[in-house]
């Protein structure tokens, strides 16, 4: 009997999505990262113990409906998705049938903390993630590599230091992200919103943006709590 696949253990789902690759799209963050960069936005994630645990032919149903409505396609983040490597290689697998007959010009764009050599070094020998890791980038357009790095900062858009990378992976992929490969805008695509889990940021701000925000809400008498950027945060606790 074939095994069930694992479940995706998620920190949030957002749709419509901006500020987090080309066009209208929906973003899935992972739950769980080891590599804990200094000076995260999102610390919350970092836990693997947390999040929720969901079915990739749920996750699959959420895009089949998002694609019905018009988006052009998906953002993967954390957390670390790879930390997860069985489940993402099959939800980005479950993702693509799906677009295949929906909307083919749609696109799947990962984020990982890791670098190029790393991945290279988990594809190239024994590893046992390694088959997973070749599935993913094989379903994905675009991948966008490297630790967090607050000491690089970036104006790349869609990128938080000078080290990450933006790297195309497949046709579709070339012709949606080559041309942001180098592209710095004037100011990074952010999104900011206030639901029943409070206020959110989509997005990669710039170097100290977050500061600024905050001392800016200060300065009119509202304090933020459990933010998920400041290290005594309850949100990451």
């Amino acid at each position: 009997m074939t095994p069930l696949p694992p479940p995706l253990r998620t920190a949030r789902l957002h749709y419509p999505v901006t500020a987090l690759g080309p066009g209208t799209r929906l973003g899935i963050w992972t739950q769980g990262c080891p590599l804990a960069c200094p000076g995260c936005m999102s610390r919350d994630t970092w836990d693997s113990g947390r999040g929720t645990l969901v079915p990739v032919a749920a996750l699959a149903q959420v895009w089949h409906r998002v694609l019905t409505a018009g988006a052009a396609g998906v953002t993967i983040s954390g957390g670390e998705p790879l930390s997860q490597p069985r489940a993402v290689a099959t939800l980005v697998t479950a993702l693509d049938l799906v677009r295949a007959r929906i909307r083919p010009s749609a696109d799947i764009l990962l984020y990982t903390g890791y670098a190029p050599a790393e991945l290279a070094d988990q594809l190239n020998a024994p590893h046992p993630h390694g088959p997973a890791l070749a599935q993913i980038l094989t379903h994905s357009d675009a991948v966008i590599t490297g630790r967090f790095d607050i000491s690089q900062p970036t104006t790349a858009i869609w990128r938080g230091s000078a080290n990450q990378q933006l790297h195309p992976l497949t046709p579709l992929g070339q012709r949606r992200y080559e041309p942001y490969v180098d592209y710095a805008p004037a100011a990074p695509p952010v999104q900011v919103g206030v639901d029943d889990t409070g206020l959110w940021i989509i997005g990669v701000p710039r170097h100290r943006q977050l500061a600024e925000f905050d001392r800016a809400l200060r300065q009119r008498g509202l304090t933020l709590e459990g933010v998920s950027w400041r290290p005594s945060s309850t949100a990451a606790d």
